[in-house]
């Protein structure tokens, strides 16, 4: 579906990324705060994932940004112009639905160039275009088809041929490929990814899709009950998550929990559960307000995680409940003395000789524990 700017004519001039600004938006269903006072800046030309579960409000604010939903307060502005209330044929947007919702009489081509006859475009002028988006999303010699004689993914193809034929500055996506088997989820995914860095169009995506997020956006924003948790790019977001909602949403992590024994110049020493030794935590692993003799979670990436030596004293003693093979990892569940169940997630399978009942050491990289003081909860609100 696209939308275009009065006058009613397609933008044939190369396209240029559109800044997207969004100030203290919030947006209520009833007493439901969907959207609880959000704000951010889309910088032009940039793709940015908007991430979290089933009612976090990430598709209220895509729609906000469409004009099909309009805010209770707040501010959007698109170059500077505000469109926070103006009607969606004004926004001179492009959008692709979950649903392709293409027309099934309509052949390819027409589909494509059904936006411009609607906004009064010659016909000679719309087919060449249509023709030309087509190319662009790899379909050249797709226009004489019928949606029913193409694939899901060439059905897609279709839809953003559609949502970009004229060349819109913002281009916004509604979990367009939830709908895809996952081979032709992946090879969509990188196939928009290619089409957004050479059109230099400003993309929006809502998934509930974490690796699709990681995989595609330059910065994601992680919602949750309305807030933005944490908007940053995929490395920091998997690497230095700032709330422990973040890094339970984000890939696998283990928690447990600790004692913090006394702070250093340079970080803490944490006493871990069954830890013979108190372990050093850098300052950048700290997250939240720490206090000595305070009590505190740790959290841990599988993949982190090495097995050792029981008898190691810088390593956790634990006994392992189950080894699950995994292809290219093994999953190799442990519980530690206190009851703690951490997972470690090893690679190369073929040098993995644990069993359930084995007794091991659990060891990890220094940088690799963070510590979330009480403050850190599960849920904040954007700073």
């Amino acid at each position: 579906m696209v939308f275009a700017a009065s006058p009613l004519h397609a933008d044939t001039s190369s396209t240029a990324g559109g800044a997207i600004e969004i100030k203290n938006l919030a947006k209520r269903y009833g007493s439901v705060r969907a959207v609880d006072d959000v704000s951010l800046v889309v910088r032009p030309g940039e793709f940015l994932a908007l991430l979290g579960p089933s009612g976090s409000g990430k598709t209220s604010i895509l729609m906000s940004i469409a004009g099909f939903e309009l805010p209770d307060s707040g501010s959007i502005s698109i170059d500077g112009r505000d469109v926070t209330y103006l009607p969606a044929n004004q926004r001179n947007l492009g959008m692709v639905f979950q649903k392709y919702t293409l027309f099934p009489h309509l052949s390819v081509r027409d589909n494509v160039a059904f936006g411009l006859k609607m906004r009064g475009v010659a016909k000679a002028e719309r087919l060449r275009l249509a023709e030309q988006a087509l190319a662009t999303v790899r379909l050249e010699g797709y226009g004489d088809r019928m949606p029913a004689q193409l694939s899901g993914g060439q059905q897609q193809r279709v839809a953003l041929a559609r949502a970009i034929v004229y060349r819109p500055k913002v281009l916004l996506m509604d979990e367009p490929l939830s709908a895809l088997d996952k081979n032709l989820r992946e090879e969509m995914q990188l196939e928009i990814k290619r089409l957004q860095s050479q059109l230099g169009i400003t993309v929006v995506f809502v998934t509930h899709d974490q690796g699709e997020a990681l995989t595609m956006a330059d910065r994601v924003a992680i919602l949750s009950q309305g807030r933005i948790q944490q908007l940053d790019e995929p490395k920091a977001l998997y690497e230095r998550p700032r709330t422990r909602f973040v890094a339970g949403f984000i890939g696998e992590t283990n928690f447990m929990p600790v004692e913090v024994q006394s702070l250093l110049p340079g970080g803490a020493l944490v006493q871990l559960p069954g830890g013979a030794n108190p372990t050093e935590v850098r300052a950048e692993g700290l997250v939240g307000n720490i206090v000595a003799r305070g009590d505190a979670v740790g959290a841990l990436r599988p993949e982190q995680i090495t097995l050792a030596d029981p008898d190691d004293p810088a390593a956790l003693r634990a006994v392992v409940n189950g080894v699950i093979y995994g292809g290219s990892t093994v999953l190799c569940v442990a519980q530690l003395t206190d009851g703690t169940e951490l997972r470690a997630r090893l690679p190369d399978p073929s040098r993995v000789n644990v069993m359930a009942g084995d007794c091991v050491g659990l060891r990890w990289p220094v940088e690799a524990l963070r510590v979330y003081g009480a403050d850190a909860g599960a849920e904040v609100a954007a700073s």
